[in-house]
């Protein structure tokens, strides 16, 4: 069976991913049941066929699954790998005897074990036996939430803040204490004047926006890359990587540009300004631009439009370059001369485009009934696009893998 696997990050403190909870589209994976029985919910839970490839979904992180009571009593939950995987109590679960004996003895073989949107109540044996127990932000008022951190901080739990969607949430919970955060958050636009923009971001943008013209003037390129060296470095040591493997170093711009070709050169200079400009901005916040942008080219050629996947590449790219540039989206586009229809979906406007941008980012987050009605919309088999997707996360891992940062904090058991 085909399987569709999302990932929501779950960052740290200094917004560098910890974990990534793996939301997979309900009734597809039979080898562990939903914890309904019936298929429905958003997310159902997933056993260890998910886990042959779970350094491509995760990349090295935790990888955060809801384990249904089933999956517990039955031992299934222990054959997953112990260092890469948080097993996680749905808020549904029931906290038996049976099911908090199970869950301890997980954790003294080094499990680490989750409770979702913990209120507190019925599920305390569970929170008892919790290395890490979310809590909804949205759901519980200030005080309750520092309560809940005093009464269980000091018995060795960690916390996560869920549903944080915005920037005065994420700092707000930071102030509460919790150590980790879930949600929209960082891909929030955060307005600051012109002024507040750095020179360099600026060039940046001045380079995009050569790159968007409908016909390249390689020349008028070339000049704008050699007066920034830093940009003029990046893009020979990309081009000259194994990557490329042209068969002699490329020592100038021109000579890079007139290699490439001009939907190349639209594609890589783009894909390099883009990381620039999300200097300063979590890590996988460029991460996931990569990946919109790689997974919007491969849709073009399935929505009938293969002559377009510059544009579709460029669809995915731009989708969060109002966050980069703390800059209105409106403002930027009136700076970068894109196809009109691009730019209409970028703003939100309806119209194929928009489409295919919203279709990718409904499976990005897991909105598995959103994201069938726009692929039925957009005529999409939608067996391809779990592949699609992660090729998508591959492509962009590989460009990235040589710039990580440093680890996010661990949490140990």
């Amino acid at each position: 069976m085909h399987r569709f696997i999302a990932r929501q990050p779950i960052l740290d403190r200094y917004e560098r991913v910890y974990g990534y909870e793996l939301l997979s589209r309900p009734g597809e994976e039979a080898f562990w049941p939903p914890m309904n029985g019936d298929g429905a919910g958003e997310n159902a839970s997933f056993g260890t066929t998910a886990f042959e490839g779970i350094e491509e979904i995760t990349d090295g992180a935790r990888a955060f699954i809801k384990c249904s009571r089933e999956v517990l009593i039955g031992g299934r939950a222990a054959e997953l790998p112990r260092d890469r995987v948080v097993l996680e109590m749905p808020s549904s679960a029931e906290p038996d005897e049976e099911v908090v004996a199970v869950c301890r003895k997980l954790k003294d073989a080094g499990f680490l074990i989750a409770l979702e949107s913990f209120q507190g109540a019925q599920q305390e044996p569970l929170a008892d036996v919790a290395n890490i127990i979310k809590l909804d932000v949205t759901a519980l008022t200030d005080r309750a939430q520092w309560l809940l951190i005093r009464k269980y901080r000091p018995k060795g739990a960690m916390f996560v803040a869920d549903r944080v969607d915005k920037r005065a949430q994420f700092q707000a919970a930071v102030q509460q204490g919790f150590s980790y955060f879930q949600g929209q958050f960082f891909c929030r636009p955060q307005p600051c004047s012109t002024s507040d923009v750095s020179p360099a971001k600026l060039a940046y943008l001045l380079v995009l926006r050569a790159v968007s013209r409908p016909e390249i003037d390689v020349q008028e390129i070339a000049d704008t890359i050699k007066h920034d060296l830093a940009l003029s470095y990046r893009l020979l040591r990309f081009l000259n990587s194994a990557r490329f493997a042209f068969h002699s170093q490329i020592k100038s711009i021109r000579h890079a540009l007139l290699l490439l070709g001009q939907n190349e050169i639209r594609k890589w200079i783009g894909l390099i300004s883009v990381a620039a400009l999300g200097e300063g901005a979590p890590p996988i916040l460029v991460t996931m631009v990569l990946i919109r942008a790689a997974f919007c080219e491969s849709l073009a050629p399935l929505v009938g439009a293969p002559r377009r996947q510059s544009d579709y590449f460029f669809l995915g790219l731009l989708s969060s370059i109002d966050v980069l540039m703390g800059r209105p989206m409106r403002v930027l586009l009136a700076e970068l001369p894109m196809a009109p229809d691009v730019a209409a979906a970028l703003v939100g406007e309806p119209n194929p485009l928009r489409d295919v941008l919203q279709a990718v980012i409904s499976y990005e987050q897991g909105n598995w009934a959103e994201f069938s009605q726009l692929a039925k919309k957009l005529a999409l088999k939608e067996e391809k696009l779990g592949e699609l997707y992660m090729q998508a996360l591959r492509w962009s891992r590989e460009l990235t893998k040589e710039d990580k940062d440093e680890p996010a904090e661990a949490l140990h058991p």
